[in-house]
C-alpha cells in the first residue's frame, strides 16, 4: 500500500533541521569529516542498514528491500570549505576559517532523513538503495570511490544525487537531460622570463607583459575557436609577480579554471586543453619566455541520462502537487565530481532551490555569508525518497490508497 511522503516528511522536519544546524556547527573540510562520519555512520546502523566505511571518512549504507529488483545510489557530500562564516546565524561555524558554503550540511540530512523514511518501508521496496555519503567533493574524491569499488557490492544500476541551489529561489525543482553542470579543469600557468631595472627594459624579459597578452588571447578559445553554441568560461582567479615597482620579475604565475558545458575529450579535433596550450606556447615564443603548464584538476562534466531524468521529473511532479513550486530548468557552470558516478551508469543530478531574498539565503555558493532557506530541506528529502519509489516500484507512492 502506497504511504504518504509528504506527512512523514513533515513529521521529521524538526529532526531534518536540527541534523543540518549541528552540521553547520561543526563543519570539516575535505578527508577530515571524521565527526560527520561518525554522526552519519551510527544513525544509518540505527536504522538497521548495513553500513561500511570507504575512502576513510566516507560512508556507504545499504538498505535491502523486501523484494527483489535493482539497486539505486543515492550520494550527499559532506564536507565543507575553507572560509570564514560570515552569517551572523546563530547555529554559525564553530571552527574558525571553515564553513557549510555549499550547502553540503544540507545535503546529508537531506538524505540521512531520507534513509530513515525509506528503511521504515523497506518491504515495499522492489530493490536496494545505497546510500553513500562522499567525502571531499570540492577535491574530487569521488573518482577514488568508484576505483574502490563504491558501484560494487551490489552492482549498482542507475545513481540519484542532488544539489541545492541559491541559484534557484525557494520551491522550485530542476532535473533536466543532457549536461547541467560543466567539465572543470584547474591549471597552473608559469611564465618564465629574464629580471632586471625597470630603467633598462631591453636587458630583461618582462613575463608581466606576457602574461598580459597570454591572458588576452586565451579568450579567443571562447570566441573564435568554439562554436558560439558551445559553453566555455575560462577565468584567471590568481596572478602573482614581483617584488618591487622597479624591479622587473623573472616569472608570473597564473592560475584559473576552463570549463565547458561538454566533456571535451571526446570531442572531434583539437582537445580544449590543446588549443590553450597551443596559444600559450605561440605567445610566449613571441615574448621570448619559457612556461610550465600543469593542470592541477579535472572532472568531466555532468550530463544527465534522459531516461533516469524524466523518472526524477515525474517525481517532482508528484511532490510539487498542490503547491505553488514549479519545475524548471537549470544549468550552471559549477563543476561537480558527481559526474564520475554517472559515467559509470545511467544517472541524473537534480538541483532544488533554496534562495529567498527575504531570510538572505540568495548569496553565491562559496560566499561568506551563503546560507539556505531551510524550508528547501523537507523539498529535498521528499524528492530523494519520491525518486527512490519511481525507479524502484515504478509508481506514484504519495497519492493515499484508494
Amino acid at each position: 500500500m502506497p504511504f504518504d511522503i509528504k506527512t512523514r516528511v513533515k513529521e521529521l522536519e524538526d529532526e531534518l533541521i536540527a541534523l543540518r544546524r549541528d552540521f553547520h556547527m561543526h563543519p570539516e573540510l575535505g578527508m577530515e569529516e571524521h565527526r560527520t562520519a561518525g554522526i552519519v555512520e551510527d544513525y544509518l546502523k540505527g536504522l538497521g542498514l548495513e553500513v561500511s566505511r570507504m575512502c576513510g571518512t566516507g560512508v556507504i549504507g545499504l538498505l535491502k528491500g523486501g523484494q527483489p529488483g535493482k539497486t539505486l545510489m543515492l550520494r550527499a557530500d559532506m564536507d565543507a570549505l575553507p572560509i570564514q562564516e560570515a552569517t551572523g546565524l546563530e547555529f554559525a561555524s564553530k571552527t574558525p576559517g571553515v564553513m557549510h558554503a555549499c550547502g553540503h550540511d544540507g545535503h546529508t540530512s537531506m538524505m540521512m532523513i531520507a534513509a530513515k523514511i525509506l528503511s521504515e518501508n523497506r518491504e515495499s521496496l522492489k530493490g536496494d538503495v545505497k546510500f553513500v555519503f562522499q567525502p571531499n567533493e570540492e577535491n574530487g574524491c569521488a573518482l577514488d570511490m568508484v576505483e574502490a569499488g563504491v558501484m560494487q557490492n551490489p552492482s549498482v544500476d542507475a545513481v540519484m544525487g542532488t544539489h541545492l541551489m541559491t541559484g534557484m529561489r525557494i520551491g522550485t525543482i530542476s532535473a533536466d537531460d543532457g549536461p547541467v553542470m560543466a567539465e572543470a579543469n584547474v591549471f597552473r600557468l608559469t611564465l618564465k622570463g629574464l629580471g632586471g631595472h625597470t630603467a633598462v627594459p631591453e636587458d630583461a624579459v618582462d613575463p608581466i607583459l606576457g602574461a598580459a597578452g597570454v591572458i588576452q588571447q586565451l579568450q579567443a578559445i571562447q570566441t573564435r575557436e568554439l562554436s558560439p553554441h558551445k559553453a566555455v568560461a575560462l577565468v584567471f582567479g590568481s596572478i602573482h609577480a614581483g617584488t618591487a615597482a622597479n624591479i622587473i620579475p623573472d616569472k608570473v604565475e597564473l592560475q584559473g579554471t576552463l570549463r565547458c558545458l561538454f566533456n571535451s575529450k571526446k570531442e572531434p579535433g583539437e582537445y580544449l586543453l590543446d588549443r590553450f596550450e597551443r596559444i600559450v606556447s605561440g605567445i610566449c615564443a613571441a615574448h621570448r619566455m619559457e612556461y610550465q603548464l600543469e593542470w592541477t584538476f579535472h572532472d568531466p562534466a555532468v550530463i544527465n541520462d534522459a531516461e533516469i531524468s524524466a523518472i526524477v521529473r515525474s517525481a517532482a511532479t508528484d511532490v510539487i502537487a498542490g503547491t505553488d513550486n514549479k519545475i524548471v530548468p537549470y544549468v550552471t557552470m559549477i563543476g561537480e565530481d558527481f559526474c564520475r558516478f554517472s559515467q559509470e551508469v545511467p544517472g541524473t543530478f537534480y538541483f532544488v532551490g533554496v534562495a529567498n531574498p527575504e531570510k538572505k539565503t540568495d548569496f553565491p555558493h562559496h560566499h561568506p555569508s551563503f546560507d539556505i532557506d531551510e524550508d528547501g530541506l523537507a523539498i529535498g528529502v521528499e524528492l530523494h525518497v519520491t525518486s527512490a519509489l519511481h525507479y524502484l516500484n515504478g509508481q506514484l507512492q504519495n497519492r493515499p490508497a484508494e
